[in-house]
């Protein structure tokens, strides 16, 4: 298989709204995507992506032998954390436990330091999460800690871990 992170393209939309019309996606992710996502969300955020300040936003769609398997977005924080920065991503059903995760987010966080001032990079998944957490992990990420109660998904308050990557580490 051919893996690969890539600039968004508006073309992406189709495949974008596909893969998150599916709970078991959105319901380990943040509160704000609609549901139903059609391909107007889909374009929307894409356009969002594309147009966000490079320096700022390092937004990839991520593919497996060329189709669209899910995101990746790299957050720089502000204020006195603008150093620091939050990787979000989630990947297509049909392509979990293949590795992909893994190198994507591998491939995202060396493109952000080599890219960047960003010294830090942090991930703060549910604590139930336990694929995502697993993905960290195995790209040097550390399990820094959990918050409990630290959040509301789907009306259930929930846990959640945070896992941190230091620049040259």
């Amino acid at each position: 298989m051919y893996y690969e992170i890539r600039k968004w393209r508006p073309e992406d939309a189709c495949a974008l709204s596909k893969i998150l019309n599916n709970n078991k996606i959105t319901d380990n992710l943040r509160d704000g995507i609609p549901c139903p996502y059609t391909e107007v969300d889909a374009l929307n955020f894409i356009t969002e992506m594309i147009n966000s300040d490079p320096n700022k936003v390092f937004a990839f769609a991520v593919c497996c032998n060329g189709e669209l398997a899910g995101s990746i977005g790299i957050f720089r924080q502000d204020n006195i954390y603008y150093r620091s920065a939050e990787i979000g991503y989630y990947l297509g059903e049909n392509y979990w436990n293949k590795g992909l995760g893994t190198y994507a987010v591998k491939k995202a966080c060396e493109y952000v330091f080599a890219n960047s001032d960003i010294i830090r990079i942090f991930a703060e998944p549910f604590a139930r999460n336990t694929a995502s957490c697993r993905v960290l992990s195995k790209t040097g990420f550390v399990y820094e800690g959990t918050m409990f109660s630290n959040a509301i998904k789907n009306g259930i308050i929930e846990d959640t871990v945070i896992y941190g990557l230091l620049k040259g580490v």
